[in-house]
């Protein structure tokens, strides 16, 4: 099952302060969703371990995420590979950074493809949840980087 998502974020700091956050392992890693371990290897590679439930599917996913940054554009790209329960989720992430002050926009996109259990749970289901956890990460942001 394929998810396409797109949105615009509004972040209270500066965009210095969302790049470094966005662009950092440990703190981007840090507002994912019932996140249990994050363990960063190097600047632009990370494994994290977050709870997921999906209907009556719960349990542990495990993810290696690779990000891309391109400091002079302000833009990122995330590459996560991983899953748990007999299914597997594959994840791009796309980020740009842009504003003035301490007023920063967060244009994202985001294209995963889930397979196994997870996935027959039902498209509606299985997009209700999806939505959760993008809103619920893009308010870790929020909260962390504005914190920070």
């Amino acid at each position: 099952m394929k998810l396409e998502y797109q949105g615009q974020e509004q972040i209270t700091a500066s965009t210095d302060a969302v790049w470094t956050f966005m662009s950092t392992p440990d703190t981007l890693g840090s507002c994912l969703p019932d996140v249990k371990e994050v363990v960063v290897h190097d600047a632009t590679h990370f494994d994290a371990v977050v709870g997921v439930a999906v209907g009556p599917v719960r349990g542990r996913f495990k993810f290696k995420l690779t990000i891309e940054p391109d400091e002079a554009a302000r833009t990122l790209k995330v590459v996560a590979i991983g899953g748990g329960m007999g299914s597997a989720v594959d994840l791009v992430a796309n980020a740009a950074i842009s504003g003035e002050g301490d007023a920063a926009v967060l244009d994202w996109s985001g294209e995963a493809v889930v397979h196994g259990p997870v996935a027959s749970v039902g498209g509606r289901i299985l997009d209700r949840q999806a939505r959760k956890l993008v809103t619920k990460t893009f308010e870790n942001v929020r909260t962390r980087v504005g914190g920070a």
